[in-house]
């Protein structure tokens, strides 16, 4: 059996993608056992995710995440920026288009400026709220862990926000799974560690769930972030946040945006 992939990557978070839009490629009991074999770097194709791309009968495509733990994702910013410039160049959408995710229905406004792709993803607002993290207890979240203040907004997933002095000194292999893990989070979360830089602009590194690693860019992340940080009074309506993998720009107002890069690394076929 051959199975056709395409390798892309949003700011350096890199996803697998199988085009299931005309039918089943992956079974459904197997698309878990799949994402841990293939994500791996070294026995597999190497990527944070596997992006499968179906029909939707709510929106004109819809997109799956399964991670390297064969857990799936509810959404996924840079991996959705990666799944429309798919979609764009193999002429399933336009310009404008909307994609279904696990958080509900994702707009996006994509296309290319020279040799550039670049998408814009309306993201789902972003709760505040234990429960919609979810998390235990009542009210916004604040909880002191092992010294550090961490903060939490949920943005089509759960994400612990961190603001420390500088990024660079934080061990985050040491104390992301400590955070991620910690009994307050329901389900676990998504942890940001982050640098003001002034001028509206942050600087974050992230511990993934699902990865269980840091990536070198998280699109729901950087968009929690820039919220809590707005929601403290931090920056203002329009944030850059500086990723390891690049620059996104999250913006505020009756919606929530996210804008950033994708690009195509490389296409191929799997012999199963």
């Amino acid at each position: 059996m051959e199975i056709a992939f395409t390798k892309l990557q949003g700011n350096g978070n890199d996803f697998v993608l199988i085009d299931e839009r005309n039918g089943e490629v992956i079974p459904e009991e197997m698309k878990g056992q799949f994402a841990a074999l293939f994500c791996d770097r070294r026995f597999g194709i190497g990527a944070d995710g596997i992006l499968f791309l179906q029909a939707s009968e709510a929106a004109e495509i819809r997109m799956r995440l399964f991670q390297p733990d064969e857990s799936e994702a509810a959404m996924c910013g840079n991996g959705i920026r990666c799944l429309a410039k798919y979609a764009y160049d193999a002429g399933y959408v336009k310009e404008s288009c909307s994609v279904e995710t696990g958080a509900g229905i994702v707009g996006v406004l994509a296309g290319y400026t020279g040799d550039e792709f670049t998408a814009t993803i309306t993201m789902p607002a972003p709760v505040f709220e234990r429960r919609g993290i979810p998390a235990v207890g009542e009210g916004e979240y604040k909880e002191e862990i092992r010294g550090l203040t961490v903060y939490a907004a949920n943005t089509g997933v759960p994400h612990a926000v961190v603001f420390v002095k500088e990024i660079g000194a934080v061990d985050i292999g040491l104390i992301g799974p400590v955070i991620r893990n910690h009994p307050s989070f329901v389900e676990g979360a998504n942890v940001n560690f982050v640098e003001e830089a002034g001028n509206d602009t942050i600087r974050i590194r992230t511990f993934e769930r699902g990865v269980e690693d840091e990536t070198e860019s998280c699109g729901t992340g950087a968009t929690a972030s820039a919220a809590v940080a707005r929601h403290l009074g931090k920056v203002g309506d329009t944030v850059r946040v500086e990723t390891k993998g690049g620059p996104l720009v999250i913006r505020f107002g009756e919606t929530v945006t996210m804008e950033g890069p994708a690009e195509t690394v490389f296409t191929g076929v799997l012999s199963v």
